[in-house]
């Protein structure tokens, strides 16, 4: 997102609902009964205000200067906090006061509501409680997201407690990484990776009924690791049309991040001839073997404190094996009957980056890692154009998250049935962020989350 878009905005439409559709999409809509929702956003979608001066931090054009997106490091990742908290989902963004707001989440909150649900709070339910309501999900998108699945469950089942319906279930409507955030708190519930293999219990499934997955990169994203080599400058996972900075140093300091990276199954990477390569991207080793390591940058010396330092490869090496535990745990099965219904909603036609080339660069000594498309010379002297470029690493998708991602192609239906057996999917040419806004996929997920 050189302006943040770790998943963003590349242009900015804004959509329009016709009433009499809205209407008419109503009014099928069961005015009581229905099942209620938790809505999860994805990666920076949530706002983060310093929970000291309450200023807003996260999303703000300019960045305070007392405040700082980075967490701190350390091998412990559990104790790496700041002062930044959570306290919505982005609804829109106002970029200047002669200009509309951007809407974000909001015409899905709006479509909600169109559709016989009203909004209530995890703190404060209202009347009926559970009766036709959804409700949001923020979370500080920074941190750990087995930690912000764990979270999402202490506050369902402490909301099922007050309403004092221990058997109420919710269905889920999740935008790119909470989509992932969902399915770990759908097969492990309020519970750690666990050690060795682990082993799936379900347990969060008494909490949830469908789980609709929009945009969800499950087999993650080689823009993840373009976002960890280029910063805000490379940036495109995300829900807003950032026009903040956040640099290549902020997203050392953000384990979810890594937890996007591809699997080593999914992940494609290339020589100049467009052979693949072997690489274990979990590997704190591969990153210093081709220059990835944030600790050889020029800047890494003034960017952290000598603290910071010293404790910055242990700490990367600790978020590392946690992103590839988290990915072990995803892939996981018990052997029995999932009980829960998974959906896919994504896009099929846009040309959408999955793949990287590494070429080595005899007059720096050093190797180049290629996710944009660019021509290039390879090393007899071939040339080839940035066209032959752009057809290898490109795939189709939703400009953002291929749908060999979100279906997770690189492992057999067999086997993935096992862990997330799809049990209905949408695909429609629309962009990774207007995926929440689009018409025609709201209208087919209402009909689906009113079906009994």
């Amino acid at each position: 997102m050189k302006v943040f878009r770790l998943f963003f905005f590349s242009s900015i439409i804004l959509f329009a609902f016709a009433e009499s559709s809205l209407s008419q999409t109503a009014s099928k809509a069961a005015t009581t009964g229905k099942t209620p929702v938790i809505v999860i956003p994805g990666i920076t979608g949530s706002t983060l205000y310093n929970k000291k001066t309450n200023k807003e931090v996260w999303f703000k054009l300019t960045r305070p200067k007392d405040d700082d997106i980075r967490l701190p490091i350390g091998p412990d990742l559990a104790k790496n906090r700041d002062l930044l908290e959570p306290k919505d989902i982005i609804r829109g963004v106002k970029i200047a006061s002669f200009l509309p707001e951007i809407e974000i989440y909001e015409r899905l909150i709006h479509s909600l509501k169109q559709n016989g649900y009203r909004e209530a709070t995890f703190e404060q339910p209202g009347g009926n409680g559970h009766q036709d309501a959804f409700y949001v999900f923020p979370y500080d998108w920074r941190r750990d997201n087995v930690e912000n699945a764990r979270l999402l469950i202490k506050r369902i089942e402490k909301l099922k407690g007050e309403l004092r319906r221990p058997n109420l279930k919710f269905n889920i409507i999740a935008h790119s990484m909470g989509g992932l955030i969902a399915r770990y708190a759908a097969m492990y519930g309020d519970a750690d990776i666990p050690n060795g293999n682990p082993v799936p219990t379900w347990a969060g499934s008494r909490d949830m009924d469908k789980i609709f997955m929009l945009g969800t990169p499950n087999d993650g994203s080689i823009l993840a690791l373009r976002a960890s080599l280029g910063g805000a400058s490379v940036m495109s996972f995300v829900s807003i049309p950032a026009i903040q900075n956040f640099t290549r140093y902020d997203a050392f300091t953000s384990p979810s991040l890594l937890q996007l990276l591809p699997s080593n199954e999914g992940l494609m990477i290339y020589d100049e001839n467009f052979k693949r390569l072997p690489i274990d991207i979990y590997d704190p080793n591969t990153w210093d073997e081709y220059d990835w390591s944030v600790w050889d940058d020029p800047g890494f010396q003034t960017e952290f404190s000598e603290t910071e330092q010293k404790v910055a490869k242990s700490y990367f090496t600790a978020a590392l094996n946690r992103a590839k535990r988290f990915q072990q745990a995803l892939r996981s099965s018990n052997g029995a009957k999932i009980p829960v219904s998974f959906y896919v909603i994504g896009g099929d036609c846009k040309d959408t980056i999955n793949s990287a080339i590494l070429l080595w660069d005899d007059r720096r000594d050093h190797w180049e890692t290629v996710i944009r498309p660019k021509a290039f010379v390879r090393s007899d002297g071939t040339r080839v154009t940035e066209a032959e470029v752009k057809t290898k690493l490109s795939d189709k998708g939703d400009g953002t998250v291929s749908l060999k991602s979100l279906v997770m192609d690189s492992v057999p239906q067999e086997e993935r049935d096992k862990f997330m057996p799809i049990t209905g999917g949408m695909f429609q040419c629309e962009d990774h962020t207007k995926l929440v806004q689009n018409s025609d996929i709201q209208q087919k997920l209402f009909g689906l989350l009113n079906q009994q």
